[in-house]
């Protein structure tokens, strides 16, 4: 659906608020032949599987689903098909980036799509000063209906004065943080209008939600989610409950390991997260170059600290 007005503006940022308070952000993987070709159907099955077990919202193609190595018609058919499955139960974010230029046809591309809001991930290669920042969303807003969400990462940082000045672009909604910098995010925070979202982007999220929910961040994407929703929610629940007991427990003996195996390897932040949906019986196929798949050794590592997290939440890799 196209956003075209003040009110539709203000209804799919409350649908966002909403989805953020009561669940997790579901960055689903990208499904792919072992050809590497689209595998549509699976990612249909693969969706739906998702979609059940009640994310507060749903990303597709962005950066767990392998935005950067889809083509123009695979992405259309990436947005339509999570459009179609989310079914308006929940708002669908579709990632778009590069240059200004191409993010404008991929943000087209996700309008028509029936995309509910667009997720500007970070621009490709160069380093940019504020001004250059700022127009870059301010080219892209120029150019779609639908609501932005900027996404700081690697080569984007705002500073507080340019949050202020990209909170004025009309349909810029909201930032996704992956700088884990919380001095400056509370500064980002406090120079926001009091109706723009935030929320945790951080590789592995769920790591310094704590941390982020001090700073009036409680939200966050869950990549765990994208292969182990039962172990995801409980996690999301207990840090919303305040029960520090569960938290700990996972964090200490699912999230840290994890996190620990993910960064052996540049990448391994998606396609870790791959092979643990493999595990699990998902047919989401392999990742893509510039990506590889894990090691057999990093493999096995993987299979051992998904059994133990799931038998933490008192559930099985493949249940019979």
């Amino acid at each position: 659906m196209a956003w075209n007005s003040v009110a539709d503006l203000a209804g799919v940022t409350q649908r966002l608020r909403d989805g953020m308070a009561d669940g997790v952000l579901s960055f689903p993987l990208t499904t792919f032949r072992e050809d590497g070709r689209l595998d549509l159907d699976a990612y249909r099955a693969y969706l739906t599987d998702r979609l059940a077990t009640a994310p507060g919202a749903v990303f597709p193609a962005c950066g767990t689903g392998e935005f950067f190595s889809l083509d123009e018609d695979e992405y259309r058919a990436v947005v339509e098909a999570t459009v179609e499955i989310a079914d308006g139960r929940l708002p669908v974010v579709a990632g778009i980036g590069y240059g200004w230029a191409q993010a404008a046809r991929f943000a087209r591309i996700a309008e028509e799509a029936g995309a509910d809001a667009l997720l500007v991930l970070p621009h490709y290669l160069v380093a940019a000063p504020q001004d250059g920042l700022v127009a870059q969303l301010e080219h892209i807003a120029a150019r779609t209906r639908l609501p932005l969400i900027a996404y700081q990462r690697g080569q984007v940082a705002f500073t507080a004065e340019s949050l202020k000045r990209i909170a004025d672009i009309p349909n810029v909604v909201g930032l996704k943080d992956g700088h884990s910098d919380l001095d400056r995010l509370q500064r980002l925070t406090l120079a926001a209008p009091e109706d723009f979202l935030f929320f945790n982007g951080a590789s592995t999220a769920e790591i310094q939600a704590r941390a982020y929910a001090t700073v009036g961040v409680p939200a966050y994407s869950s990549a765990v989610h994208a292969f182990a929703p039962e172990i995801a929610n409980p996690f999301f629940i207990a840090l919303k409950d305040g029960d520090d007991t569960v938290v700990t427990t996972l964090l200490r003996e699912f999230y840290v390991p994890l996190v620990e195996l993910r960064d052996r390897v540049p990448g391994y932040a998606v396609s870790l997260v791959k092979a643990a949906a493999r595990l699990r019986g998902l047919p989401v196929g392999p990742v893509r170059a510039p990506l590889a798949d894990p090691s057999a050794a990093d493999l096995a590592d993987l299979e051992k600290v998904l059994d133990h997290g799931l038998s933490l939440v008192g559930a099985v890799r493949r249940p019979v």
